[in-house]
C-alpha cells in the first residue's frame, strides 16, 4: 500500500494526513493502521500528565531538545482540548515548540480530543502505531491535563511522568486523583515558586506510605526551576531524560515491560471491538431515526436504557442476524 510504504519511509506528510483521517475515522486509514501494525512495538512511549498549566509543552519541548543530543528520533503527539466549531485542536504544534519544526528528525502533531475520557483522544492509539512504523525512538504524549482524567495516559505510555506544580492546590488533587498510581517519576516544576518545598513533602510523604514497589521502582521526584535560567533547566532535563531512560531498563530488567504492552494491546483491541461492532449499530439507529424515538420513549418514562439495550443486543447481535 502506497501510503503505509511513504510512512515507513518516515514520510511526515502522509503520517500527518493519516492521523487526521484516524481522527475523522475513515475507513481507508483503518485499513493502513493493519498494514502498518507488523512493523510497530519498538518506540519507547512516554507520557507526560498533570494540571493546566503545570508547563508540560516546555518541558516536552526540552526533552526532544534533550533526546535529539542523544542522537534519537522523537514523535510527539499533543491532545488538545477540541474546538466546539470544528471539532479540531485548539492549540498548535508548531508555535509551542518551533525549534524543532526544520528537524526531519521530530515529527510534531496536535490532536483534537473531541470530548475522550482519559484527557486522550480516541485515535491516538492509532497514531502512536503510526509514529512507531515510522521509525521513531522515542514517542511522547502529552494530555490535556483533565485532572483524573489524565490517568488514561497509563494506558498508552510505557513510562508516565506526573508534572506538578506549587500554588494550583495540587497537593489535595495528588490525593483524588490516583495520580500515585500511575505515576513512574514525579516532576515538580517551577520549583523557585513559593509552596514547592511543601509540594514536595506531601509527594514525599505519599510515597513512603507505599510499602513495596513493582520491581524495585520508587517514582523519584525530580525538580525543575525557572525555564529562563537556560544552563539550569537544560541540566534538570538532562536529569529527567536520563531517569526516564533507567525506568525503561528498569521494567525490561525485572520483565514487567510486557505487562505494560499488554495493557496497551488490551485498550487497542477493545477500541477495536468498539468501532467494528458498535459504531455501526449506533449510526444505523441514528439514520433510521430509531436513536432519537428510543431517546423520546426513555424522556416519558414508557422505557429505560437498560431494556433498549437488551433490544439493540438481540436485533443486532444474535446469531444469525
Amino acid at each position: 500500500m502506497k501510503t503505509a510504504k511513504a510512512i515507513m519511509a518516515g514520510n511526515d506528510r502522509t503520517a500527518s494526513l493519516l492521523i487526521r483521517k484516524l481522527e475523522d475515522r475513515n475507513p481507508e486509514a483503518k485499513s493502513t493502521i493493519k498494514y502498518l501494525y507488523p512493523q510497530t512495538g519498538k518506540a519507547h512511549v512516554i507520557g507526560f500528565t498533570g494540571s493546566p498549566g503545570a508547563g508540560k509543552s516546555t518541558l516536552i519541548d526540552g526533552t526532544i531538545a534533550e533526546y535529539r543530543k542523544r542522537g534519537k528520533t522523537v514523535g510527539a503527539l499533543l491532545v488538545d482540548p477540541s474546538s466546539p466549531f470544528s471539532g479540531g485542536a485548539l492549540l498548535g504544534d508548531r508555535v509551542r515548540m518551533e525549534r524543532h519544526v526544520h528537524d526531519r528528525a521530530v515529527f510534531i502533531r496536535s490532536m483534537s480530543s473531541r470530548g475522550a475520557l482519559g484527557g486522550l483522544s480516541r485515535a491516538l492509539g492509532e497514531a502512536i502505531h503510526v509514529l512507531d512504523a515510522m521509525g521513531k525512538d522515542v514517542i511522547i504524549l502529552e494530555t490535556v491535563g483533565a485532572g483524573q482524567m489524565g490517568i488514561d495516559v497509563i494506558n498508552h505510555a510505557h513510562t508516565v511522568v506526573v508534572v506538578q506544580i506549587p500554588g494550583m492546590g495540587d497537593e489535595i488533587q495528588i490525593l483524588k486523583a490516583g495520580i500515585l498510581e500511575i505515576a513512574d517519576i514525579f516532576l515538580i516544576n517551577k520549583e523557585h515558586q513559593l509552596g514547592a518545598g511543601k509540594l514536595y513533602q506531601q509527594l514525599m510523604h505519599m510515597l513512603n506510605m507505599v510499602d513495596r514497589y513493582p520491581g524495585g521502582w520508587r517514582p523519584p521526584i525530580i525538580r525543575v526551576g525557572d525555564v529562563s535560567k537556560k544552563a539550569s533547566f537544560e541540566a534538570r532535563i538532562e536529569t529527567l531524560v536520563d531517569t526516564i531512560e533507567e525506568h525503561y531498563e528498569n521494567i525490561v530488567t525485572h520483565d514487567l515491560f510486557s505487562d505494560r504492552v499488554k495493557r496497551k494491546i488490551t485498550l487497542d483491541l477493545n477500541d477495536a471491538i468498539e468501532s467494528v461492532v458498535f459504531e455501526p449499530i449506533i449510526t444505523k439507529l441514528i439514520v433510521s431515526g430509531d436513536f432519537d424515538r428510543m431517546i423520546g420513549q426513555i424522556l416519558k418514562r414508557e422505557s429505560d436504557p437498560g431494556t433498549l439495550a437488551d433490544a439493540i443486543a438481540h436485533n443486532y447481535l444474535s446469531p444469525g442476524r
